[in-house]
């Protein structure tokens, strides 16, 4: 993402996990680790995709470490494409590794776009009985294509959805059927498509003005 970037080899379950962080910006309180996953390995999708890099710029602005990482079969990620499950195992991996638990333990934040959303989900419900998560972002969640997980209700103000008004990917319908049940909110960008083209400034100041905002 720049310069300073820092290249990363974790260990998961189907082996090697190819990842990278970004530190807060300087001069900015350090406030924790987010964990950043991708979308759909099977249609192009890696830890460099543009709407993960600028999820990853949002949290370094607002003074996290910003964690992204390759899901298995991606890169230099050992492993294949495993429909969810084993990417939800790389994704509990890395957090174990970049925000273990213990004294001295630092705040964790979750992120994901589209397939990566869906896997978020489900991290964000299995995590929050043992260690609450203090921010979570969704982005083009793919409610359409998989079985997304509920969030959890104390995580709801903690939790930003965010969705474009024209996703031909994933309907926007599908994700207010998701939330309504829920009572979840969900934030549309006027026209904005799956991977928000020449919207990009948008969704970070989006994501910042949540990462700012009172827990």
């Amino acid at each position: 993402m720049n310069a300073q970037t820092e290249r990363l080899t974790l260990a998961g379950a189907a082996g090697a996990i190819e990842a990278a962080r970004d530190a807060a910006a300087d001069g900015v309180p350090p406030r924790g680790v987010a964990v950043i996953a991708h979308p759909h390995p099977l249609f192009g999708g890696t830890m460099d995709n543009k709407v993960v890099q600028t999820l990853a710029r949002a949290f370094v602005a607002c003074g996290w470490t910003a964690v992204r990482f390759n899901f298995r079969g991606v890169g230099g990620t050992a492993g294949v494409h495993d429909e969810g499950r084993g990417e939800l195992e790389d994704l509990l991996a890395v957090i174990r590794q970049v925000a273990p638990e213990g004294p001295g333990a630092v705040p964790i934040a979750l992120a994901g776009f589209s397939f990566g959303a869906f896997v978020t989900s489900h991290a964000l419900a299995r995590l929050w009985p043992e260690r609450p998560v203090e921010r979570a972002v969704l982005v083009g969640t793919a409610a359409s294509r998989f079985n997304v997980a509920d969030v959890p209700a104390e995580a709801h103000l903690r939790t930003l959805v965010v969705h474009g008004e024209a996703d031909d990917t994933v309907p926007l319908s599908a994700v207010m059927d998701w939330a309504r049940p829920q009572t979840l909110p969900v934030t549309v960008v006027p026209g904005g498509g799956h991977f928000f083209h020449g919207q990009l400034p948008l969704l970070k100041g989006l994501v910042m003005r949540h990462l700012q905002s009172a827990p």
